[in-house]
């Protein structure tokens, strides 16, 4: 059984900006590994991690300007004056505004993220395929729209076509009628009118229309790697994505994955990430394209991702690298490790809707296979979280599952 910490007995502490399943299954990681409650900064107090006995909440609600987001890290920093404080984000505006103000953060923060450089050239996304290009990584044949100097839409690929923003944190400021994540859209007339309603709101950057991969969301493959302080990559985790969230800001989000070992799509990731010299954690988005049996790779997140506890729940538990990297600087040998635990089940969503919606009989009878053997974990249902409230939490969780996808059709 895990013991409560006290100062004297551990030397860090983390700060997670976030307060949504992405901090509480961070939280949780730190937990269990070091049974250290971890302090989340949220913009809004949620049931997720306000009421938890592994996190400690502080609710500022100006965390998206500048000089409040230094003022108030650098204050919550001056709590901890005896340990190292590790800074770890949730969003990727919030990894911006790391980026943008490490100057003056670095000087209270371990900070495991790259820099500004790097960070445009990897998530600003015209400019990650050109790295793909580079490199001969497959990728999904893009338009680029510059919604700053609009031009006629020209490319080759037919509709249906995808669009989204190039820069996910520039787009979460945007506000518009009809937002969302991601689109799908059918026609010109679809796409024309979306990019007239996107002018009116504050995003002057590039949008991206590309060619739709055909598939379910189980042609969806994820990838987490880390790449420690010397640029190498030292630990790959992948995963099967069974199904993902239809909502209009939480599309593309998976909801249920089942760890797996694809040795294809770990060797054109080490590729790029060794050779922009990465450092940190990276994960990855990627669609298997049945018409050319390419693995084609969406988007890169520079941080752990919202369903980053599918990587612990495996048994690599996936912050002990950033912690033996980056506090203890402990050098890593040997070859990069893979996590290789195939038997284990990640998801946020009760046992029926995932057997209800997911249509190929094989994963079916996987996923039927793997939770009779207990092989399944949900980050926000753990034993080691004593707070009754949160205790209760997962349970209604579930029902707001069932509903969610049943308002969807699915």
């Amino acid at each position: 059984m895990l013991k409560e910490e006290t100062e004297e007995d551990v030397d860090f502490v983390p700060v997670i900006l976030g307060g949504d399943i992405t901090a509480y299954s961070l939280a949780r990681s730190f937990h269990e590994e070091y049974g250290i409650k971890s302090v989340a900064v949220s913009m809004l107090k949620s049931v997720m991690i306000s009421y938890s006995s592994i996190i400690e909440n502080i609710v500022e609600t100006d965390m998206d300007n500048g000089e409040n987001f230094v003022r108030r890290l650098v204050e919550i920093a001056g709590r901890y004056p005896k340990r190292k404080r590790l800074l770890l984000a949730c969003g990727d505006w919030y990894v911006r505004l790391i980026a943008e103000n490490r100057d003056e953060l670095e000087s209270y923060y371990i900070i495991p993220y790259i820099g500004e450089e790097l960070l445009n050239r990897l998530v600003l996304k015209n400019s990650f395929y050109d790295i793909c290009e580079e490199i001969g990584v497959p990728y999904p044949e893009t338009f680029v729209y510059d919604c700053s100097d609009p031009k006629p839409l020209d490319f080759k690929f037919s509709y249906p076509v995808i669009a989204k923003p190039a820069s996910s944190a520039a787009y979460h400021y945007a506000d518009f009628r009809g937002k969302k994540k991601v689109f799908c859209l059918e026609t010109e007339a679809e796409l024309s009118a979306m990019l007239k309603n996107l002018s009116e709101s504050s995003y002057d950057y590039k949008f991206l229309i590309q060619d739709r991969i055909p598939g379910p969301d189980d042609n969806m493959r994820i990838l987490t790697c880390y790449c420690d302080r010397f640029g190498k990559v030292r630990f790959f985790s992948s995963g099967h994505v069974l199904m993902e969230e239809n909502t209009d800001m939480g599309i593309g989000n998976p909801v249920a994955i089942i760890n797996d070992i694809n040795t294809e799509i770990m060797e054109n990731a080490k590729r790029l990430l060794e050779y922009v010299g990465y450092k940190g954690f990276a994960n990855f988005d990627i669609k298997y394209d049945e018409r050319d049996h390419s693995y084609r790779f969406f988007e890169i997140n520079t941080r752990l991702g919202r369903s980053n506890y599918y990587v612990t729940g495996s048994g690599f538990n996936a912050v002990k690298w950033i912690v033996d990297d980056l506090i203890y600087e402990k050098d890593f040998d040997g070859e990069t490790i893979v996590a290789d635990n195939e038997d284990s089940l990640y998801t946020v969503v009760p046992k029926k809707v995932l057997t209800d919606n997911v249509k190929d009989e094989k994963l079916k009878k996987r996923i039927s296979d793997l939770w009779n053997k207990g092989c399944v974990h949900n980050p926000i249902d753990y034993s080691g979280d004593k707070n009754l409230m949160h205790r209760l939490y997962p349970i209604y969780f579930a029902r707001k599952q069932k509903k969610k996808f049943k308002r969807q059709g699915l």
